[in-house]
């Protein structure tokens, strides 16, 4: 699939000299690019509005290498511009959503290359969307894998999942979020023991745990994550993202900060002609037709 926009990153890393090309030839290389080695990305659902991104290192069990991480970053960026699309799936295989990092490609850093070349720090670039992402998890999601599941919005896990930062057993610790992410989501004593015993966790004890949403057979999993991102498809982009950003400020500030702030984006709301179109629609018992304006 050649997906017609073209991202700001994609453009840095032309060369200097191909950087003024015509809008027309550079379409033609997004167009080459997004002939990705690593993931695949196309638009699914009824109304094409959903952006199925699928990690695609079989060999490998997915596992996250740097080509990888910015391939995905790429059509992550591509999808949240695109105007068709108003919710975005990242799955991997049934055997591995993304079992970790590539510990051959990183058994020889230092700490000095490390610092020096910023490592990871384009790991967390998905947490940037503005668009809901939903993590449809089969298999195993180890380390890093676990690491990009907890930076998407929603997950959904297949009954065969199993979650995961096992980085002390190779005596490291995680690096993406799985100290951080982990223990907000399922509280410190459960982290805690995960992190420092390297353990695995069910679906089951995941969704238990408040990790996952929901669980669906294997088969299936794809599918109900689709149906959930047209369901959020179906709203106004613009309130979707306002929403999302309110959610995760829970995070991030106190109660009453996040309070004034989920304040503010709620009167935001009312200078946008979605929410004339929605409030019309429930007054005269129609379905609303949004217009993302």
């Amino acid at each position: 699939m050649a997906m017609r926009i073209i991202s700001r990153n994609f453009i840095n890393r032309l060369p200097k000299n191909t950087q003024n090309f015509s809008t027309s030839t550079k379409l033609y290389a997004a167009s080459v690019l997004n002939k990705y080695e690593f993931i695949k990305a196309e638009k699914a659902g009824e109304k094409q509005n959903v952006g199925l991104v699928t990690l695609n290192r079989p060999k490998a069990l997915n596992a996250l290498c740097q080509q990888l991480i910015t391939e995905l970053n790429d059509a992550m960026e591509k999808f949240d511009l695109d105007e068709s699309i108003g919710a975005l799936v990242l799955t991997g295989s049934e055997k591995a959503f993304a079992a970790g990092a590539d510990i051959k490609e990183m058994a020889s850093n230092t700490f000095a290359g490390n610092l020096k070349g910023s490592f990871l720090q384009n790991w967390s670039d998905i947490s940037k969307i503005r668009k809901p992402i939903i993590a449809a998890v089969n298999g195993y999601a180890l380390g890093g894998g676990c690491e990009i599941a907890m930076m998407c919005d929603i997950i959904y896990a297949g009954d065969k999942a199993k979650f995961g930062q096992p980085e002390i057993i190779i005596g490291t610790i995680p690096g993406s979020g799985g100290t951080q992410r982990l223990t907000k989501a399922i509280g410190k004593s459960k982290a805690m023991e995960m992190v420092l015993t390297g353990n695995q966790i069910t679906a089951q004890e995941a969704e238990k745990f408040g990790l996952v949403s929901k669980i669906f057979p294997a088969d299936q999993l794809i599918n109900e994550a689709v149906k959930l991102g047209e369901k959020i498809a179906a709203n106004s982009q613009l309130s979707v993202a306002l929403a999302k950003e309110a959610v995760n400020k829970a995070f991030e500030l106190s109660l009453q900060e996040g309070l004034n702030f989920e304040r503010r984006m709620f009167q935001a709301t009312f200078a946008l002609d979605d929410q004339k179109e929605g409030m019309s629609a429930f007054i005269e018992k129609r379905p609303p037709k949004f217009k993302n304006n």
